[in-house]
């Protein structure tokens, strides 16, 4: 019932087309009568009936005909005026031929109809299935967004759970460890401050007891300030990576050139652990896999952006790993490094060939942290 009111109107409006197309075609071949005179009455029915076949539909087409018909019948075979006919064999025909060629007409008309409705329809349904795909699209890039916005803040999170272990396992091994190695070695001094009363082997092995104490005392300062360096804390940033640099120089032979401003601004705890753990990230790669005999870390303010550069002028990266940087396959180390920096809205770059790689971070710098652009110290 809902289909058929919806459709009352528009059926309405078709079958008036028809009859209106009807008539103007009847008016019009009357007023070319004077032209055409009694021959050839079809002459203005066939566009009426072509355009109420393409039109208008099957219905409206065969009261359009019908209506034609009638009217030429009527008006246009003789005697003009009534439905009699003067020679009823060639008009009869010639009404059969009028009505054949509009049946052809008509279904030529309404299988046109239906494949521009098909067409239409197919049309609807493809841009309804596009729409719907774009709305499914949009609804999962939001959901992925969001999901990789938790991704993030979980990574971050995790990293500070990391860095406090850190910190926390570099205390318990000053503080703790540190305190029993010197007991163990105050002990030692005790039995070495009473050595004539030993066999010369067991002098000698407190000798070497004390030796080797003194050399895991070292270590431990040494892994303790590692995972977490005192002066970061304390003094900042550029102490702890001076600080950091020396002892690379010594450890690995490596020298190493260092420019970092005078009065370098203290950062947020989050960043400059960031940015040592990247300095310290790149220099142990550069030891383990360059081949360099020196390097260059550089950490200075450009624009309001802390910009940090490590350099070395050994063999590069081998294409694969390239493309595998920029593929996001790398090693967990450069990966650590990209998510450390994403945390602070920060890029990494790198550039490699035959005769050394750059690594350079880009960190947004916090405006209270901003002390303009100072000299710099090598």
């Amino acid at each position: 019932m809902e289909m058929r009111r919806t459709s009352t109107p528009e059926n309405l409006r078709r079958y008036s087309a028809a009859i209106m197309a009807a008539i103007a075609a009847l008016v019009l071949r009357r007023l070319l009568a004077p032209v055409f005179g009694d021959q050839n009455p079809y002459h203005t029915a066939w566009a009426a009936v072509v355009f109420s076949a393409w039109y208008c539909g099957v219905g409206p087409s065969i009261v359009a005909v019908l209506a034609e018909l009638l009217g030429i019948w009527y008006w246009f075979l003789a005697p003009a005026g009534s439905f009699r006919l003067a020679d009823p064999k060639p008009d009869i025909a010639g009404m059969i031929g009028f009505l054949t060629l509009s049946a052809f007409i008509v279904a030529f008309g309404e299988a046109t109809r239906r494949s521009l409705a098909n067409s239409r329809w197919a049309e609807d349904q493809l841009r309804k299935a596009h729409a719907d795909l774009e709305e499914k699209v949009q609804q999962r890039t939001v959901e992925l967004s969001m999901a990789n916005k938790s991704l993030g803040e979980l990574s971050g999170h995790l990293q500070q759970l990391r860095d406090e272990e850190r910190r926390q396992i570099a205390r318990e091994l000053h503080d703790s460890v540190g305190q029993m190695l010197a007991a163990l070695s105050m002990n030692i001094a005790k039995v070495q401050s009473q050595a004539e009363q030993l066999d010369s082997a067991a002098a000698r092995a407190a000798s070497e007891n004390a030796v080797i104490v003194e050399q895991i005392s070292k270590e431990i300062r040494t892994i303790s300030h590692l995972l977490h360096p005192p002066l970061l804390d304390v003094a900042g940033l550029a102490s702890a990576v001076r600080w950091y640099v020396d002892g690379y120089s010594e450890r690995s032979r490596i020298k190493v050139e260092t420019q970092i401003p005078t009065e370098f601004p203290r950062l947020s705890d989050e960043m400059e652990i960031a940015i040592f753990r990247l300095v310290q990230e790149c220099l142990t790669n550069i030891h383990r896999h360059s081949g360099s005999e020196t390097a260059a870390v550089a950490i200075r303010e450009e624009d309001h952006t802390i910009v940090v550069e490590v350099k070395d002028a050994g063999k590069g990266i081998p294409l694969d790993k390239q493309v595998a940087m920029r593929s996001h396959r790398a090693g967990v180390g450069f990966r650590g490094m990209q998510e450390r920096l994403r945390q602070f809205g920060g890029n990494l770059d790198v550039q490699s060939d035959g005769k050394g790689t750059s690594v350079t971070a880009r960190l947004p710098l916090p405006p209270a942290a901003s002390n303009g652009k100072p000299g710099t110290t090598s």
